[in-house]
């Protein structure tokens, strides 16, 4: 947004500032300035002169000899080769020394000859656009006022010694898009007075109400629309004073009544629109949704194709403009116009950004519209393009406004509590203080009941938090105190349960093994593949409402699939072998309208030379390092994924810890695995109940171990882990190493029976154990195998 320093001077008074002061604190206030241009910067040495005397060059067809007065002691001259020079006329003069917009400099010297003191100037060499100065000129120099003061700096004619600030608004600060805005900005700002004018609307008769009429068929995008009348209205250009202001704000000055609307859009930040009543056909303006494919041609002359999400303003037979971005080309201000519709409306932000994107027009208009405006303001700036059709003498106001609302929201009210935003900004403001800038911003305080009632232009206050940045942008910024972070919020730590992820990580990754990830979406189909039975839990799934495709519709109850998959795609893209682990999480439904639970799972997965062995040994290795004691593994027999002889449930202390096993062969075919694959299904959570984090250092016993050879026949179909159990039983603590050293069937055996050998260790801590003790021990071993398991000595 650019701001004219003079127009500024309209609203506050801030004389006596430099514009690097204005900067410095408008930006420390919350207004960054992006910088400060002079317009007429680069144009030095530059007046008015009169051309006394002009005759052709002796030695040219098209030079001529000029005698000017430039307001010196005497007159200079000046070789000119333009066709239109004469005697008597008031010229912009670049004398000795001067420079021109793009770095020009001009120096006297001799043209043919005759020497040239300067140089007649015309507008393109001064860099002013032909909307500047209100005309066309011809071709050649430009040629001045006859009012224009001879001697006088050009800038000051044309007004180019303004001063204009750049400032970048942010989205949220729609009123600061308007002179009006920034001026209320730089008030609170510098503590000066904010005066407004109301605008003073003379009428000349007649009633809108007979000429007009306007309805609102969708009031959720369009909160107001008001509509005045001009008659007699006279086109033409703008006073200079107008024209000065829209371009020092980069807009181009075209008539007077496109140039009001233009004027009252860059003041009050309110788009407004004027059209031609004679194209208003029927006298009835419509604000409504658009046809699908509903065509429109508009003023930049290009046809847009509507659909029914766009807004539009229509008569009784078609569109006359897109709301909130751009008028029609059927409706536009001709030069024989003589009465004018002025629109002022406050449209819905999303619908009007909507619109403009898609048929690609951003225009002043929908940049404002977007960001979301004050329906509030819709009068003020309407009443205010009346008052400047007066003040231009360009036309009389027809008696009447029409003002019809549409769904408007209820103003919004904050809590004030002065010790919780001291508390949020780490400040000591006092509550007089946070009312006097209040006051400042026009945010009504109730401190009765301690409520802030923000004004409608700041749609950006909505909480307790907005209201604190106010306090700290007017407080100040670099006087808030500055304080040293604690420590408390800078010591990061992890979790136990983050520290357990870890270990186990590095101790799988140690084994050879490489973690991966996988999504915890699914197919539905994916439990079919895994041969789960219909009336199985994991049948129970939560459902993604915006899924992805089929494939992704689920949330996984098992994490088995999402495994059994990675492999598969290893052992299609020819991997000769792989070892793999995810810890991840799956989802298990939790009633009617709750969150699911999410257990954490650690999933093993290996194919090709391993074996039941290599992935039970994988388990134990991360089970010694965790410190999880007395780990069994009993027989699996009834998970359709794992084959049923050689997969196991492993359980420590009595609480399951998991499943590992062989995949089971139809489950491989499914897959399209063609070798054998081995997975683990570990509780997370078991695991760390499990893990004893507090470990003690027990010193190696200086005292010798015993050792005793087991070589028993039992059931060939007693688990091993059952015989172990037994012995560990029996052994007690004296007990300290079990190790299975083979397993035999054969010739020797009898049928159904195998021959089983244990080499036991027996160490006590505090003394040497006897040949007695130990035999006892392995005697009371042997005796419970018998009675238990019906194990006899080989």
């Amino acid at each position: 947004m650019d701001l004219p320093m003079s127009w500024l001077s309209d609203y506050t008074d801030i004389s006596g500032v430099t514009p690097k002061e204005y900067s410095d604190k408008m930006t420390m206030s919350g207004s960054k300035v992006e910088g400060v241009t002079n317009l007429g910067a680069e144009i030095d040495k530059v007046v008015v002169g009169k051309v006394i005397t002009c005759e052709m060059h002796p030695d040219s067809d098209h030079l001529h000899i000029c005698t000017v007065d430039v307001g010196e002691s005497e007159p200079i001259g000046i070789v000119c080769g333009a066709p239109n020079v004469a005697v008597g006329q008031k010229v912009p003069v670049a004398l000795n020394g001067a420079t021109l917009p793009g770095g020009t400099k001009i120096k006297k010297g001799k043209l043919r000859g005759v020497m040239s003191n300067g140089m007649i100037c015309s507008h393109d060499e001064l860099g002013i656009e032909p909307s500047r100065l209100g005309y066309e000129p011809e071709y050649g120099i430009l040629v001045l006022s006859d009012d224009a003061e001879i001697g006088s700096d050009v800038k000051e004619l044309f007004g180019l010694n303004e001063n204009v600030v750049e400032f970048e608004i942010t989205s949220n600060r729609p009123d600061c898009f308007s002179i009006i805005g920034l001026a209320r900005e730089t008030a609170a700002t510098f503590k000066k007075p904010f005066n407004v004018s109301v605008p003073k609307v003379t009428e000349t008769g007649g009633d809108i109400n007979d000429m007009l009429e306007v309805e609102i068929l969708d009031k959720d995008k369009c909160k107001r629309y008001c509509a005045r009348a001009v008659k007699n209205v006279k086109i033409g250009p703008s006073p200079k004073w107008m024209r000065e202001r829209l371009e020092a704000c980069g807009v181009r000055a075209i008539n007077n009544i496109v140039d009001i609307t233009n004027y009252v859009l860059l003041e009050y930040g309110q788009p407004m629109h004027a059209f031609d009543i004679r194209d208003i056909s029927g006298g009835k303006i419509t604000v409504r949704r658009a046809n699908d494919g509903e065509m429109i041609k508009t003023l930049d002359e290009q046809d847009r194709t509507l659909i029914n999400d766009d807004l539009v303003i229509a008569d009784k037979e078609r569109a006359i403009a897109i709301a909130g971005v751009m008028g029609g080309f059927n409706s536009e201000i001709k030069e024989d116009t003589t009465t004018v519709v002025f629109e002022s409306a406050m449209f819905d932000a999303a619908s009007v950004r909507l619109t403009a994107q898609r048929v690609g027009l951003r225009t002043e208009a929908s940049s404002r519209y977007e960001k979301g405006l004050d329906y509030h303001n819709t009068v003020p700036a309407i009443n205010r393009a009346c008052e400047l059709v007066e003040l231009l003498g360009c036309g009389e106001n027809v008696t009447g406004m029409i003002d019809v609302l549409g769904n408007v929201e209820e103003p919004v009210s904050i809590k004030f509590r002065p010790d919780k935003i001291n508390a949020f900004l780490g400040t000591d403001v006092s509550t007089e203080e946070m009312l006097e800038i209040f006051a400042r911003l026009d945010i009504k305080a109730d401190t009765d009941n301690m409520i802030l009632y923000p004004p409608s232009w700041r749609p950006d206050l909505l909480a307790e938090a907005d209201i604190a940045e106010e306090v700290a942008r007017f407080y100040g910024y670099d006087v808030i105190p500055t304080t040293l972070m604690t420590g408390a919020t800078t010591c990061g730590i992890k979790t136990p349960e983050q520290k357990l992820e870890a270990q186990i990580s590095n101790i799988l990754i140690s084994q050879g093994m490489y973690e991966i990830y996988t999504y915890n979406f699914q197919s539905p189909a994916m439990l079919d593949k895994l041969n789960i039975p219909s009336n199985s839990p994991l049948r129970n799934q939560v459902k993604i409402s915006n899924p992805l495709g089929e494939d992704t519709s689920v949330m996984r109850t098992t994490m088995a699939g999402s495994m059994l998959e990675t492999l598969a795609r290893n052992y299609n893209y020819r991997t000769k072998s792989a070892k793999l682990f995810e810890l991840g999480r799956v989802y298990i439904p939790n009633g009617q309208g709750q969150l699911p639970d999410e257990p954490r799972t650690l999933m093993i997965g290996m194919y090709n030379d391993v074996d039941f062995y290599d992935i039970k040994g994988v388990c134990e290795e991360m089970f010694a390092e965790l410190h999880i004691t007395d780990v069994e593994y009993e027989r699996l027999t009834d998970n359709p994924i794992y084959h049923p002889g050689r997969s196991a449930v492993i359980k420590s202390n009595g609480k399951t810890l998991g499943v590992i096993g062989e995949v089971h062969p139809s489950v491989l075919r499914n897959f399209e695995i063609g070798v054998k694959a081995y997975m683990g299904e570990l509780d997370f959570t078991a695991i760390f109940n499990c893990t004893n984090r507090d470990v003690k250092y027990t010193p190696l016993t200086k005292f010798p171990a015993v050792t005793r050879d087991f070589s028993i026949v039992i059931d060939n179909t007693t688990p091993v882990a059952d015989i172990e159990k037994v012995m560990k039983k029996a052994g007690g603590k004296l007990l300290t190493k079990l190790e299975l050293s083979d397993v035999y069937t054969g010739s020797q055996i009898p049928d159904g029976k195998k021959s089983v050998m244990y080499k036991a260790e027996f160490k006590a801590p505090d003394r040497s154990l006897t040949g007695e003790e130990a035999d006892n021990i392995h005697a009371k071993i042997v005796k419970n195998l018998a009675n238990e398991l019906g194990a006899v000595l080989r």
